[in-house]
């Protein structure tokens, strides 16, 4: 990869720069709202939902929420992951690229990586655990790659791809521990910030902060239409535009229909799916300098909240061994990327959800949306719904106006197969069953996506 010495630092300024270099080789993903959604969000749960948490017996939280969907299953190769890796090859040297790229994936940074590789006429090497989704090699060997199959522990995959670059002299770009993988992710929240300045200058209600302002006094209203008459998806694929840089615990401001885009004052949120960090952590490198607060989002099955988990113990969890659905979210971070994830500064906290909850996300935004989404992209807006933790800070730092969030679709890329095993009854899907380990069990380590 790389040579650090060269990697710009982990700052705003960087990811600007970040982003003008790989726009060629990206899309600008749309930004839509629902208000089907912000309806469910600003409903409390039932008492009967909080059974059994440390919120059983309590009053359920009434938050109000509207929501701005950065979807980036609509980016090439049908996920985030080619912003990082058409950064990182950018970056490289035409020696450092002469003899190829090398990397360990689930999918979706195999996918972006052997994109990136052969737009540029490299070749890609892709170290693939054998429990990876059939689609996702499908479209990895369909870009040009050479798949190789390890097993799905740190050992078995760091053997493989440590007996590739002895053979061919490639050279390894990692899926997220890399400066350079976290500046390249962090362009969404910069493409974010503008299109939802844009679709609040188009459509003011789209904000919580329009109704004080329809009201005229000035004040924290509550926002959201009041006779429901907004169309229930809107597309939000708008014109970049860069954002300056603002200062955290600056004042809201409400806005007015007469105000230009850029005076729209922030996002009060953004949630995104955390598994290596690489998203989680370039996304809150963007927004740092800004007042919009950064949350991470996790499965809790089979220990994959590795995140959260370290933050309430103070310290990193170096493993993960889950066969959750969320199949791009079952590796561990990285001292690099836990440096910016456990940093308060830049991210506020982190939440987990059950793969039911995931499920439940995923048949909304299908039924609500229209949209297709694998299981790793929902687990944002599956916070946002049913974490009554989350709930809470919403209501308690929101108050009766509530909170604009954003809410990262990392990804779509889900076969036919897999929904149908996923929605029919059946037990078993793509994401669940394979062969994994040298010894033929079924362990699912570090699994990067």
């Amino acid at each position: 990869m790389a040579d650090l010495s060269r990697c710009l630092p982990l700052e705003r300024s960087s990811v600007e720069a970040a982003h003008n270099l790989i726009k060629p080789y990206i899309h600008e993903t749309p930004v839509l709202t629902c208000q089907t959604f912000n309806d469910l969000a600003s409903t409390p749960q039932l008492p009967s939902a909080l059974i059994g948490t440390p919120f059983e017996g309590q009053r359920p939280a009434t938050p109000k929420m509207n929501f701005f969907f950065k979807c980036e299953n609509y980016q090439r190769i049908g996920a985030f992951k080619i912003r990082g890796a058409s950064y990182a090859l950018e970056h490289l040297s035409k020696a450092e690229l002469r003899n190829g790229v090398v990397t360990h994936s689930s999918g979706n940074h195999a996918q972006a990586l052997a994109l990136a590789a052969r737009t540029r006429h490299v070749r890609a090497y892709i170290v693939m655990p054998t429990i990876s989704t059939p689609s996702k090699i499908a479209a990895t060997q369909g870009y040009g790659a050479d798949v190789i199959f390890s097993g799905s522990t740190s050992e078995d995959r760091e053997s493989v791809v440590e007996d590739v670059i002895k053979r061919t002299g490639a050279t390894l770009v990692p899926p997220y521990d890399h400066p350079d993988i976290i500046l390249g992710q962090g362009t969404m929240a910069l493409e974010l910030e503008a299109q939802v300045r844009e679709l609040v200058h188009e459509d003011p209600a789209l904000s919580v902060r329009y109704k004080a302002t329809a009201n005229g006094d000035g004040g924290p209203g509550t926002g959201g239409r009041e006779n429901g008459t907004s169309e229930d998806v809107r597309d939000g694929n708008s014109t970049h535009h860069e954002t300056p840089p603002t200062t955290k615990g600056t004042p809201s401001a409400c806005v007015c229909p007469a105000q230009r885009a850029g005076h729209y004052p922030h996002l009060h949120a953004v949630l995104a799916p955390l598994g290596g960090g690489g998203m989680l952590s370039g996304i809150a490198t963007a927004m740092a300098p800004t007042p919009t607060l950064v949350f991470g989002a996790e499965p809790s099955f089979q220990g994959a909240d590795d995140g959260r988990r370290g933050l309430l113990q103070r310290a990193r969890i170096p493993s993960v061994k889950t066969l959750t659905i969320a199949d791009g979210l079952r590796t561990p971070l990285s001292p690099l990327t836990w440096s910016v994830v456990s940093d308060q500064s830049k991210v506020e906290g982190v939440y987990a959800v059950t793969e039911e909850q995931i499920k439940r996300a995923m048949r909304l935004v299908f039924e609500r949306m229209k949209v297709v989404v694998e299981p790793s992209a929902v687990v944002g807006l599956a916070v946002a719904l049913w974490d009554e933790g989350f709930r809470r800070v919403v209501e308690e730092r929101g108050g009766e106006g509530g909170w604009d969030v954003g809410v990262v679709f990392s990804g779509g890329n889900v076969g036919v197969e897999a929904l149908g095993e996923l929605f029919g009854g059946k037990r078993k899907g793509e994401r669940e069953v394979g062969t994994v380990g040298r010894d033929g069990g079924r362990v699912a380590e570090n699994v990067a996506g």
